[in-house]
């Protein structure tokens, strides 16, 4: 089925890890899947693409579409983000995506990234939530962190892009394992500056814990918190972080080096390394915006963008 009744798919090319959603034409869920393929690698540094980190994705990408020729998909959207953003030769990248794939890469702006999250995000937030007031949503990325404050009943949000990510941040600030005291304050200090920028550009979001939080680090400190082991999306979806349980959780794995991490019951292979890095983000997230709480979210800009194909 190829038609408008057919199965569409969104694949997000991030920074640390690269995913797809498949929806048939009433907006279920098919299929979703996740790798982490590390495509940023080293590009902080270097401002390029490396070779095997293309490659890792490429080789992603090939499954994927696998993946959707079985299920029949019409439409796909296929997007491209911070490390992309960044790199001198994505074009090449670009190029090997589209041919495996037959579908080439959108490379999103920042604030675009931002607004395609807040929708996936807030389309469907638990009963009780007032959707005509204002909601921020974080999206921590591997290079990037979007924030986009909007009723999700009104008008789009506004959306900004800062240029910290949890492999971004792990790179360039938190070379120890574990890191120094002296590079976990250097770290929130960068950090904040960064938030506190983007805090004084947005309008400001609802008090008591109207704070969505998206992606990797978020679900797996939800996992680590409650001791959940192996995923499942019900145990982790609209969960609740508190404050203060972020700030022990960053203390604690800051604390250890990364393969004493990875043992860790509901440590996502591949990001014990990059971990701390994305927990700190979140707690200067909460602390610039003034937020006690996070809502856990597993809908994200994949949803977003998969909703677009169906608009």
């Amino acid at each position: 089925m190829t038609g408008q009744g057919a199965p569409v798919a969104a694949v997000d090319c991030g920074t640390n890890s690269t995913r797809l959603l498949v929806v048939d034409a009433a907006g279920e869920v098919l299929d979703r899947r996740m790798a982490v393929t590390r495509l940023g690698q080293g590009v902080d540094a270097t401002r390029r693409l490396d070779p095997a980190a293309v490659e890792r994705t490429i080789a992603v990408l090939r499954g994927y579409r696998q993946v959707m020729d079985r299920l029949g998909v019409g439409r796909v959207r296929l997007v491209a983000t911070s490390a992309a953003r960044d790199a001198k030769n994505a074009e090449s990248f670009f190029e090997q995506a589209a041919a495996v794939t037959g579908t080439r890469p959108e490379l999103l702006s920042g604030s675009d990234e931002g607004r395609l999250s807040f929708a996936g995000a807030t389309a469907r937030l638990p009963a009780g939530w007032d959707r005509s007031e204002p909601v921020l949503v974080v999206d921590i990325g591997g290079g990037s962190t979007e924030l986009a404050v909007g009723a999700p009943a009104g008008a789009p949000p506004a959306a900004v892009s800062v240029d910290v990510g949890c492999v971004r941040v792990t790179e360039r600030l938190l070379g120890g394992d574990p890191p120094s005291a002296a590079q976990l304050d250097e770290a929130r200090r960068a950090v904040a500056e960064e938030l506190g920028r983007a805090r004084r550009s947005l309008p400001a979001p609802g008090a008591g814990g109207q704070l969505v939080g998206l992606a990797g680090t978020v679900s797996t400190l939800s996992m680590l918190a409650s001791g959940t082991a192996v995923y499942e999306r019900r145990l982790v979806h609209h969960t609740t972080l508190n404050r203060r349980d972020v700030e022990l959780w960053l203390e604690r794995l800051a604390g250890e080096p990364a393969a004493d991490r990875a043992r860790r019951p509901g440590m996502v292979e591949g990001r014990a390394d990059v971990i701390v890095g994305g927990v700190l983000i979140l707690a200067e997230v909460m602390a610039a915006f003034g937020q006690s709480r996070c809502l856990v979210s597993e809908d994200d800009i994949l949803d977003g963008l998969a909703a677009s194909l169906l608009a």
